[in-house]
């Protein structure tokens, strides 16, 4: 539903003051999960150019563990980025009141088995 010309007025008003106050700007941006998912990206980013130069630099000194211990640095930090990256984008992640919090289910996820005896359960009266 769109706003109409008075509520938008408004809401741009709320916005600009809300953009000038640079106190209530770094209250969002620490209570938002992207801005943390983004700054561990980045962090991941950092460690995997760390550890691409270990495998060069045990290449080049001839020493295994060395090269050995550089790609597991990148393996390592292209997982942390992987998991910062689908955290960053989860629906389910929202701030209120300063805090980052996760809705979580109170049931448990259906297993194959549940789910058919859910069905079997649903099925059409005259199909015994």
């Amino acid at each position: 539903m769109p706003l109409s010309e008075h509520e938008q007025r408004l809401f741009d008003q709320i916005e600009r003051s809300l953009a000038e106050d640079p106190k209530f700007a770094s209250a969002v941006r620490a209570s938002d999960p992207r801005f943390h998912a983004r700054r561990r990206l980045l962090f991941a980013a950092f460690v995997i150019i760390v550890g691409l130069g270990l495998v060069v630099l045990g290449t080049v000194i001839g020493n295994t563990p060395l090269g050995v211990a550089g790609f597991v640095v990148m393996l390592g930090s292209a997982a942390f980025a992987m998991q910062s990256r689908r955290k960053g984008n989860a629906p389910d992640l929202h701030a209120v009141g300063g805090t980052a919090t996760r809705r979580t289910r109170q049931t448990r996820k259906a297993g194959f088995i549940d789910r058919l005896e859910d069905r079997w359960r649903q099925r059409p009266e005259g199909h015994r």
